[in-house]
Parts: structure tokens; sequence; C-alpha cells
């Protein structure tokens, strides 16, 4: 490992139980400092951060480390039992400082505890800079939103210090103050840290680009648009060359195949003056032999050229990028305009969502928009407004994904919304979201925050009956960009009524929102003209 590499793989794999591979033979090294490491959705990110952390051993190949590291879970908002000092990471020490500060001096508290006898202060410290307390540790996270439970662990990975920090999708379900604090935290983060992100905004204030492309790891020094010129330069150049080569056999084929008109002409030519007789048989023979020898030669030398100029097209076809992107494909409910599908509890009149009318629902991290969303499905009520379906034909993306059978298998999933569907069908439909094979197979459990997701979009797309209206919860979270483009077109084009939530501003811009809610600062419900800036 160089002096300025702070991790190093040596041909890296890993197979699933199934023996599936998800990673093989990948090398390469992370620098010291800030990178980001980007790719399509599946192509193997948060497993090959599970790896560097530990949680997953590798199937064969080795990891080098400059120390320790600590790792922030893509999936962290399912754990909702575990208290707000867990998520901190500090549970254990709290609990040593607390037992000893009681007169307990057994010898595991002061394990526990290290040297950090200074936590209760810090994490005070570090609490305070993102709007909580002490008073908030014994919480559990159920009682947090997910944005504000991804700033709240992220806070706790910079309490530990570790020499090496892995974030797996910081910016899931952060709003734009969240956001901004959390570029904050970046922007000095203590050691080296890799960060797993489709944010553009958050991937620009790195130093260095990685990717994993077709199972292979590259690294660019440089921040994300850097790297997006530079790759789009060198494709475009890759292009040029495999239209060059593939002009180049063309014309090496053309040649062949004209050698062969000529070839053929003389053949009959000389079978024809053999069977006139107007020769002696030996000396037509002598002829037909040479001639074929000569043939013989003509034909090697024309392959010789053929052969390297497809070599060249093979090469350099290998050089462009044919990134596979999810099809979305949702079903026509047949939902008749103005058909009354929601009714929310606004300020100062009911809110009416019908089809096929999109209508988004905004506000700061906190104010109770996913609760809203969970009470609406559930048909419970609470403190705050509340809503009421009004058709039995709903799908719900909630925020957490945590409406999978992890034990279960992807297709087993959709199979408990679509019973009457054929096996085959499910396949077809997880397979144009990239769910193929072994992958619709393996347990949810198992799967990445991506994949966990197209398997949520599944349940959706292939639930029969079609829903009439969709209700979701930060759709883009764990998205690569060419699935937010495909998701986007897909919502377009549904005919049945949508309720977002989102605090991605850019992708509600294109979704032709006709109605915004917005959860106010008091918890109430209002309409406003437009989405917030």
């Amino acid at each position: 490992m160089s002096a300025s590499s702070a991790i190093s793989l040596h041909r890296l794999s890993y197979h699933w139980p199934d023996g599936s591979p998800a990673l093989v033979d990948v090398s390469g090294t992370f620098p010291s400092g800030r990178t980001g490491l980007t790719g399509r959705n599946g192509a193997g990110k948060s497993t090959l951060l599970k790896l560097i952390a530990g949680t997953l051993k590798p199937t064969s190949g080795s990891i080098s480390a400059v120390g320790d590291v600590a790792a922030l879970p893509q999936l962290l908002t399912l754990h909702r039992d575990q208290t707000i000092a867990a998520l901190l990471g500090i549970e254990r020490t709290l609990d040593g400082l607390r037992a000893i500060e009681s007169g307990d001096v057994d010898v595991r508290h002061f394990d526990a505890v290290g040297d950090d006898w200074d936590i209760e202060s810090r994490a005070a410290e570090a609490l305070d800079r993102i709007g909580f307390s002490t008073a908030d540790l014994d919480r559990s996270v159920a009682t947090v939103s997910g944005g504000e439970a991804m700033l709240i662990a992220i806070t706790g990975l910079r309490l530990r210090r570790a020499p090496i920090t892995l974030l797996d999708e910081p910016t899931n379900n952060l709003d734009r103050s969240t956001r901004a604090r959390l570029g904050e935290f970046v922007d000095d983060w203590p050691g080296t840290l890799i960060v797993v992100s489709h944010d553009v905004e958050l991937l620009e204030r790195m130093e260095h680009t990685a990717e994993i492309h077709d199972g292979a790891l590259s690294t660019f020094g440089g921040p994300f648009s850097a790297w997006r010129e530079h790759r789009e330069v060198e494709q475009a150049a890759a292009e040029q060359a495999a239209r060059a080569a593939q002009q180049a056999l063309k014309v090496e084929k053309r040649q062949r195949v004209e050698a062969e008109t000529k070839l053929a002409r003389r053949e009959r030519a000389g079978r024809k003056t053999q069977l006139s007789g107007d020769i002696p048989k030996i000396l037509a023979g002598r002829r037909a032999n040479s001639a074929q020898v000569a043939a013989g030669s003509m034909r090697s030398s024309l392959d010789a050229y053929v052969r390297p100029a497809q070599a060249a097209v093979d090469d350099a076809d290998a050089r462009v990028r044919r990134d596979e992107r999810v099809s979305v494909d949702l079903p026509d409910p047949s939902v008749p305009r103005g058909r009354r599908l929601i009714e929310l509890d606004g300020a100062d009149h009911p809110i009416v969502v019908q089809g096929p009318e999109r209508v988004a629902l905004v506000g700061a991290n906190g104010t109770g928009k996913s609760t809203l969303l969970e009470r609406l499905v559930r048909g419970s009520s609470g403190a705050g407004p509340t809503g009421r379906l009004l058709t039995n034909r709903f799908g719900y993306l909630p925020q957490r994904l945590d409406g999978l059978i992890d034990t279960a298998s992807a297709l087993e999933n959709v199979q408990a919304v679509a019973p009457a569907t054929p096996p085959g069908a499910i396949r077809n439909g997880l397979a144009r979201l990239l769910l193929r094979g072994s992958s619709a197979d393996r347990p949810v459990g198992s799967l990445s925050g991506g994949e966990r997701f197209r398997v949520s979009l599944a349940r959706l797309l292939l639930a029969d009956p079609p829903a009439e209206v969709l209700i979701l919860d930060e759709p883009t979270n764990n998205l690569d960009l060419a699935s937010i483009g495909q998701l986007t077109d897909a919502l377009n084009a549904y005919r049945g009524a949508i309720l977002i939530v989102s605090h991605d501003i850019a992708f509600l811009d294109t979704l032709r929102i006709d109605t915004v809610i917005e959860f106010d600062a008091h918890g109430v419900l209002r309409e406003r003209p437009e989405l917030p800036a």
C-alpha cells in the first residue's frame, strides 16, 4: 500500500451463499482524504463497503486498511427499536459510565468506557449542533424522522473519530437545510472518508471520485463533475475508435468477398478449359494444383488482415459503456378524472387528492410527513393532521422500505400482492428492474438499498388489481441518475393519482405537480402556490 492510499484491494471477490457472484477479482486503492464512490445500481458499491467494514467476509482476495473502519449502513432506519444512544454508537460506553457513577466497579464497565470519560459532554456538544440534547439519548429511533436518524448516526461516526469512515447514501431522507449541515460535516471530516451517493451536490465536495463499473474499480483525482467530463471525453473517443474499427473491418471483409469472387471465376474458367481438352491433362492438372496453392495463399493473406481487424473491433467495443437501465412501466388503473381518492385535514379546509392529480407533500425533517402517510395507509389517527383513504386500491412505498419480508425472496414478496400472477410473469417484471436470475431468489435482507427499493417498486408495478393512487415516500432514495429518469417517465405516464413526499425538488419539478401541500413548523397542513426553492 502506498503512503497516500488508505485502503487497498487485491483480487477481492465475494459470492452470495447461493454461489452467485457480487464482486469478482476487484483490485484497486482508495486514497486518503474524501472519495465519492459511484456506479449504477447493483454494481456492488454497498457490498464493497460491507467488505471493507468487515460486516461481510471476502470469498477470496484481501483488503488492507491504514486503521480502524467505521461505517454508516445504508438501511439504518430499519432499526426503529434501538435508542438514539445506540444510533450514535455510544450506548455501551454510556451504560458503563452510568454504572461506574452509581458505584458498580466491575472491570467490564471500565473496559466499556475506555478513554471516553468525556463522552457525555462531547455527545452533548455534537447533539446540540444538530438540534438535539442528551435528554434525547434514551428515545427510540422510531420517534425521529428518517432524516433526523441519518444525521444522528453520522454525528455518532464523527464522535468515534475512526481513521477511515464509510457512508452509504447519507443524504437519504435529508431536507435541504440538513443536507447543507451534512456538507459542512463532510468538508472538515477527520480522517479518510468514502461516500457512496447519487447526490451530485455531495459528490462535488469530494477530493476524489471512484467508480465500480463492469466489476472493475477505477479512481480519478477530482470531484464528480470533473470525473464525469473525463468519462464523457473518454467515451467519445472510445465510440469514435469503435466506429473506425468497424469501418476498417467492413473494408477487409469486402476485399475478402471480392477476392473470393475472383477465385471462383478462375476456378470455373480452369475447369472449363480442362473439360474442353484444348490442353493436355497433365498440364491441366498442374495448372489446377498451382491455382489451388495460389488461392490458398491469397485466402491466408486476406485472413491475416481480417482477423486483426475483428480483434480491433472487439477491443474498441469493450471500451464503450453500455449501461443497463431499469424499465419502469406502471399499469393503467383506469381512474375517472375527478374521482376522490384521498382526503387530508388541511388548516382551513379538507384537501382532496383526486384522479389523476399529482400532489407533493413538502416540509422540513421531523414535521411529520412520513407519519401522516403511515397513518393514512393504516387508517389510524393521532396527534397532528390525519386523513382518509377513499379507495382500497392504493400502492404505498415507505421511506424506510420496511414493508418487505426480509427472509423471503424478491419473487415471494411480489407474489404476496399478485397471487394470481404466474411466477414467470413476475420474473419478467423483476428482470425489467434488473433483478434477474439469482437476485430474484435471494432473501430480500441480503439485497442492497437500491435492489431493495426495486423490489418495493415491483410490488407497485405488478400489484393485481393495479393501484388507483400511489403514495410514495422519498422514492428517489438509493436510485442512480438513470433510474430516477426512468421513474420520472413512468410516473408522468401513470394515469392514477400520486401523493408524493420528496426533498428532491429537481425530481418534483419533472413530475408536473398539480398541488403542493406543506407541513409548516407548527405541524399544520397548508396548500402553497409552488414548490419551495
